[in-house]
């Protein structure tokens, strides 16, 4: 027993050092012994990962009696409590990925709401940042400092990772400064978790924690592949199951980012879902993956290429997908107006087809509504629709919140089924077809006007 695993440790030692071997880690400590070290490659990139620290505005408690207008007004006290400015919000991490534009990618929970970003490097420096954009449903956010001399991390392929690939992970936390942990890829593909609009995620158990957010997963050449985002526990501490964003898929909301300052991201217009094994057995499928169409909404793109419903999507730009979540990840990476090409099953038989994306504008079903997402990232959950009905002589119009689904941003953000939305930002909406005037921006708020029952209301959405 003693001599197998004798044999088991050394193979494992054998594996270990092959792989550092490939990767290119020298077999030299500090002192010059010959053992593996990480250390090398560390100090080539530790640079390039940053500190974050927030700072926003926020109201001060107060003495009840401060609610007494004439309190106030005997005592010369403000009408209204005064936010108390640059109080610290929080602290995360970022990743130097333009050396020199001065770009850094980072998670949007890490900024997000914040009047002041700065950004701490390696040598102690540090500088005030500039928002270039960000995208909630993906989490991502680049800032940009003004700074010489910096370190960027170069980019690996993610989709070229696989279960059992050594990773390395560069952070902040606990604000106890810059810390490196090692681990594995334990998963790829992560999805349906609830985190994210737009779920893809890298899992691993290198150590992530507070404060980690936004900071580097690492190969062990040293090479992006991951912006760590999220651990699953219950604690908050970390218990081996921590989730990155592929670098891809960062990269591509970068590049949006920096370009439109916003994602316009593309729309196939079709409602998927996953291909079991009796699905695939009833669609002549049972040797592939992927997601069945259950429907294509009318003047969609899905349309336009021929998509029908019953057809198997397998593959997206002659990549293979997994799963309905694959193909949703896929086609939001893209942009508005991009070609892709959408391998399909119908009736056994496979066919290309070439669709060219849309925005949200022309996703309206055939009864009228369209999925509140397509308007503002707030309102995904409420289906909308065309109103109009007279109330005591004069015909009240706008988009009635037809169905709300529970536990939604939009259910979250106070909609309720039956509100008729009169106005967007002060200007007038009469049908579902008006959304089209609008280019709301994820990153700002939205004042609806709102009709509810026989009394209106102002509703903030942020």
């Amino acid at each position: 027993m003693q001599y197998k695993k004798l044999t088991v440790s050394i193979i494992v030692v054998f594996l270990l050092i092959s792989n550092w071997a490939i990767a290119g880690i020298p077999f030299f400590d500090s002192q010059g012994d010959k053992v593996p070290s990480l250390a090398p490659m560390i100090k080539k990139v530790r640079p390039g990962v940053v500190n974050i620290a927030t700072y926003g505005s926020v109201r001060s408690k107060q003495n009840s009696l401060f609610n007494d207008p004439f309190f106030r007004f005997f005592f010369d006290q403000p009408t209204y409590p005064q936010p108390k400015k640059n109080t610290p919000m929080g602290l995360g991490s970022g990743v130097i990925v333009d050396a020199k534009k001065g770009y850094i990618l980072t998670n949007n929970h890490v900024i997000d709401h914040a009047d002041k970003i700065m950004v701490h490097l390696l040598d102690g420096n540090q500088y005030e940042a500039q928002l270039i954009g960000r995208d909630p449903q993906v989490d991502v956010a680049v800032i940009q400092i003004k700074a010489k001399n910096l370190t960027a991390i170069p980019l690996a392929d993610s989709d070229k990772l696989e279960v059992g690939d050594f990773v390395v992970a560069i952070g902040n936390p606990f604000t106890l400064g810059q810390t490196v942990t090692s681990g594995i890829v334990s998963a790829l593909g992560r999805s349906g978790l609830g985190i994210e609009g737009y779920e893809d995620f890298i899992q691993t158990d290198a150590a992530i924690n507070q404060g980690n957010s936004g900071g580097a997963l690492l190969n062990l050449k040293g090479e992006l592949i991951g912006i760590n985002t999220a651990i699953l526990s219950k604690s908050g501490g970390n218990v081996g199951i921590g989730f990155a964003i592929p670098s891809n898929m960062a990269i591509a909301i970068m590049n949006q980012l920096v370009e439109h300052g916003e994602v316009q991201r593309g729309l196939l217009g079709v409602h998927v879902q996953d291909l079991t094994p009796e699905l695939a057995k009833a669609f002549n499928a049972e040797d592939y993956q992927g997601g069945v169409v259950v429907q294509v909404i009318s003047g969609s793109a899905a349309e336009k290429a021929g998509v029908q419903a019953g057809d198997v999507i397998i593959a997206i730009d002659a990549k293979v997908v997994r799963s309905a979540g694959d193909i949703r990840n896929r086609i939001g990476l893209l942009r508005v107006g991009e070609k892709v090409k959408i391998t399909i099953l119908r009736e056994g038989k496979k066919k290309h087809l070439t669709a060219m994306l849309t925005n949200g504008d022309s996703l309206v079903s055939a009864d009228g509504s369209v999925d509140g997402k397509y308007l503002h990232v707030q309102l995904a959950g409420a289906k909308l629709s065309d109103y109009s009905q007279e109330y005591r002589g004069r015909i009240i119009s706008g988009i009635e919140v037809v169905t709300i689904k529970g536990g939604s941003s939009a259910a979250y953000s106070g909609l309720r089924k039956g509100d008729v939305i009169q106005a967007i930002n002060r200007h007038k909406v009469k049908s579902v077809a008006d959304i089209k005037r609008f280019k709301l921006d994820n990153r700002r708020s939205l004042l609806l006007t709102i009709r509810r029952g026989n009394s209106a209301l102002y509703l903030i959405i942020e």
